[in-house]
């Protein structure tokens, strides 16, 4: 770029700075002006000094820019000025002068809210959180009445990442004390407090805030949404004041928030009555059905679950529902994966394809399409699962990695065990120390049958990362199986346990390496355990495979059909039962 190409674009960035500032024509009449018209201060020297600090900004030289837009901003109070000298030390990445140019700004136009929320958020920035106090009570003062409610309920979110949270919970009380008897604002202000403290860890703090709040006004929305948010972390008393909001207030946003937490809480059946008033209060209110849908679809319930999905499908194509020129909601995508899910179990191969090419919410494009390349390969279109999955794009390294371990997945099923060891050992390559290829792997080595190879990689693992239960599990479940060392296999596991206290599958590595060694009484106990906690397939064939040797044939044979309705092509399952000669 040439000097005058330069200075054109200089006064582009230039001139909308100019016309912000104050400066009026001469007059064109005798007759004066309804009201006083402020000079400008802006001559030939203002002038100058204003194109030399935008030339300086433009040549990277933001610290002769600064001072020379915060001095005209001083010359003429100019709010843009300003504006402007503060955006330049921030683009510096000059906390210390972004802060003297939002001061001076305060100082210059005290009424300026703007200039109070750039204080504010700029000693956020710099960690500086007891001088916040007084420009968040002046943030408080000046921000406009109708704005309030809005303001003191974002407060919270200003001060997320506080290094001191209780201290910034004590200045928030501080700061929002003139609030909390105001009867328009209490509800709010309490609310608000309570986030603080929920942020610094002090629960039983929030809760009382929560219930100062709803005091107030038990119709308002902020204490219930933080008294729901108290009862996702299960503290006592939370749930009463959620209670109390749902019998005064109708709110079916709000009551289904509810029906979510208590669907975390794995409390399905009173979720499913909370979802069946909703439908008989809202026949048309379509997120309800869809909740219904996975609620029935966890239960394996899938008739019930596919009839819940299409009627909140059918409900989203109505003029009420429907989000013409904006992107599909994400409950389309979800309800299309869980029709798929359920065409997969039906074994409708044809079907799950129709339901996943319909998924095109963003945030689920890839996983859909990556579920196809699984469906084509289990048809046997591996090589065209395989270029389908080569040609999405990814828009994060998590993604590459996505595409990658399903690329794997589908050569491991294909026992194709070559191409997939190539895939990762180069992939191993280019990421030396990516510990997740190098657990793939290992469980690929286990899989070719080389246990050497397998052992090695697993304690290059746990070399690598001693703290991660994953590679002691995997070692010690590795060596069990085959009956090798068990002494040694015990030890990686319990090594294991001790990291990831009450994990299902660690247990039921336990209960293997007990079996192995003998005790058959305590491994069922502990594969009982396990199983009650996380009903999975794997460990159902474990659990089976202990009773049935212990001759309780009949729950073997019940806990083998509940793996088998869950996962039907499970390897462990189906190598047991062929092992025992067992036919469901």
């Amino acid at each position: 770029m040439n000097y005058y190409d330069h200075m054109r674009q200089t006064l582009r960035l230039l001139i909308p700075l100019l016309l912000a500032c104050n400066f009026s024509a001469p007059a064109q009449s005798a007759t004066p002006p309804e009201t006083p018209v402020r000079s400008s201060a802006l001559d030939s020297s203002l002038f100058y000094q204003l194109l030399l600090g935008e030339l300086n900004a433009q040549a990277q030289e933001p610290a002769a820019a600064f001072s020379l837009l915060l001095d005209a901003a001083r010359k003429t109070s100019d709010e843009s000025l300003y504006r402007r000298a503060v955006e330049i030390a921030l683009r510096a990445r000059s906390g210390d002068s972004a802060l003297q140019a939002a001061n001076a700004w305060r100082e210059d136009v005290p009424g300026s809210l703007e200039a109070n929320r750039y204080v504010l958020q700029i000693l956020l920035n710099l960690n500086r959180l007891s001088a916040t106090q007084e420009p968040l009570k002046s943030l408080l003062t000046l921000t406009p009445k109708a704005e309030l409610v809005d303001t003191i309920w974002a407060i919270p979110s200003l001060f997320e990442h506080a290094s001191d949270k209780p201290l910034a919970a004590s200045l928030v009380q501080n700061a929002l004390a003139p609030m909390m008897t105001d009867p328009a604002l209490g509800a709010t202000a309490w609310a608000a407090l309570g986030r603080m403290w929920v942020n610094a860890g002090d629960t039983a703090k929030a809760l009382q805030a929560a219930e100062k709040g709803q005091g107030f006004q038990v119709h308002q929305d902020h204490p219930a949404w933080l008294a729901l948010a108290l009862m996702r972390s299960d503290v006592n008393g939370a749930e009463n004041l959620v209670k109390n909001y749902l019998a005064n207030v109708p709110s079916t946003d709000f009551r289904t928030a509810y029906v979510q937490t208590l669907l975390l809480a794995q409390r399905n059946a009173e979720a499913k009555a909370e979802l069946r008033n909703i439908n008989q209060q809202q026949p048309d209110y379509a997120p309800a059905w869809l909740m219904q849908g996975a609620i029935h679809l966890q239960l394996r319930d899938w008739n019930t679950a596919e009839s819940h999905f299409l009627k909140y499908l059918e409900l989203m194509k109505t003029p009420a529902q429907a989000h013409t020129g904006a992107p599909a909601p994400r409950g389309l995508s979800q309800a299309y994966l869980s029709l798929a899910q359920i065409a997969v179990q039906r074994k409708d191969l044809t079907q799950a394809q129709v339901w996943l090419q319909r998924v095109d919410h963003p945030d689920d494009r890839l996983a859909a399409q990556l579920r196809r390349a699984g469906l084509m390969a289990q048809q046997g279109k591996v090589e065209e699962a395989l270029s389908l999955i080569d040609g999405l794009q990814e828009q994060s390294h998590a993604d590459i990695r996505l595409k990658r371990s399903t690329k794997v997945e589908i050569l491991r099923d294909q026992k194709q065990f070559a191409r997939a060891r190539r895939l990762l050992e180069e992939a191993l390559a280019d990421n030396p120390g990516d510990t997740d290829i190098l657990y793939d792997l290992a469980m690929l080595a286990e899989k070719m049958g080389d246990i050497d190879e397998m052992e090695r990689l697993l304690r290059q693992l746990i070399l690598a990362k001693p703290d991660d239960p994953q590679a002691y599990n995997a070692l010690g479940y590795a060596l069990a199986d085959r009956n090798l060392r068990l002494p040694e296999a015990r030890q990686l596991i319990e090594k294991a346990l001790a990291l990831a206290p009450g994990d299902s599958f660690i247990v039921d590595s336990l209960a293997w390496v007990t079996y192995r060694m003998g005790q058959t009484k305590e491994a069922l106990e502990l594969l009982r355990s396990a199983y009650s906690q996380r009903p999975d397939t794997e460990i159902a064939a474990h659990l089976g495979e202990l009773l049935w040797v212990s001759g309780q044939r009949d729950e073997a044979l019940q806990i083998w059909r509940e793996g088998f309705q869950t996962n039907p092509d499970n390897e462990t399952l189906n190598e047991t039962l062929q092992r025992l000669r067992v036919t469901l």
